[in-house]
C-alpha cells in the first residue's frame, strides 16, 4: 500500500469504507462479500505514500511477516519447482462465506469480555495510568473505538474457527498484536530507543 500512489490508496479506502468504486464520475457498488488485503513493504520508505493513522485504522488486523526458516524456505523452493501455484482452486462458495459471516455474529460474547476489551483499548489512550512511565512516554496516540469493534468481531470469528460458540479472554489476548499494532502511534523517541509497539501491548 505504501508503494501505491495516493490516488490508488484513495480508491482502496473508498472500497473499504463506502463499499463502492468510482470510475469517470460513475459509482459501482461492490458485491456483498469482498475483502481488502494489502501488503506494506517496510524497506526503502523514501518516495512512498504512507497511510495516515486514520486510514490504517480501517484495517481490522495488521500482521507482520518475518523471514522464513530454512525448512520453510526449502518448502517454498520445492513447491515452485513442482509448479503447485499454477492453478488456484476454489475451496469455498460465496454463499458459504455469507453463512459463516452470519454465524459468527451469533457467537456469544459476555459483558465481562466486552469490558475487558474496553479496558485494554482505554489503557492505550491513558497508558500513564496503567503502565510504567518509561514505556507510556513513547505513546503519541492510543487506539480508537474501531479497535474495540475489531476485537469483538474478530474474537467471535476466532472462537468459531476454534469450534466454540463463545468468546474467551484468551481469544482477545491472541488478537492483541493484530488489532493494536497499527492503532497505537509511537513517537520519534520510541524509534530512537528501538522500542517496539508489541512491547507496549505486552505491558498493557
Amino acid at each position: 500500500i505504501n508503494r501505491s500512489s495516493s490516488k490508488t490508496q484513495s480508491a482502496m479506502l473508498e472500497a473499504m469504507q463506502e463499499r463502492q468504486i468510482s470510475i469517470g464520475g460513475k459509482n459501482y457498488k461492490l458485491p456483498d462479500v469482498f475483502i481488502v488485503i494489502a501488503t506494506q513493504n517496510p524497506i526503502e520508505q523514501e518516495g512512498t505514500y504512507l497511510l495516515s493513522e486514520a486510514q490504517q485504522d480501517r484495517f481490522i488486523i495488521k500482521e507482520t511477516l518475518k523471514y522464513p526458516t530454512a525448512t520453510e524456505e526449502l518448502e517454498v523452493l520445492n513447491r515452485i519447482e513442482k509448479n503447485v501455484f499454477k492453478k488456484g482452486e476454489k475451496v469455498i462458495d460465496i454463499k458459504d462465506v455469507k453463512y459463516l459471516q452470519e454465524l459468527s455474529k451469533k457467537v456469544y460474547i459476555d459483558e465481562s469480555i466486552k469490558k475487558y476489551i474496553i479496558s485494554i483499548v482505554y489503557a492505550t489512550r491513558n497508558a500513564e495510568k496503567v503502565i510504567k512511565s518509561e514505556l507510556s512516554k513513547y505513546i503519541t496516540n492510543g487506539a480508537s473505538t474501531r479497535a474495540s469493534i475489531s476485537f469483538m468481531e474478530a474474537s467471535k470469528a476466532l472462537a468459531l474457527i476454534n469450534g466454540r460458540t463463545y468468546v474467551t479472554p484468551d481469544d482477545i489476548k491472541m488478537l492483541s498484536y493484530g488489532i493494536l499494532r497499527h492503532r497505537i502511534t509511537l513517537n520519534f523517541e520510541a524509534m530512537a530507543d528501538e522500542v517496539q509497539v508489541e512491547t507496549i501491548i505486552d505491558e498493557i
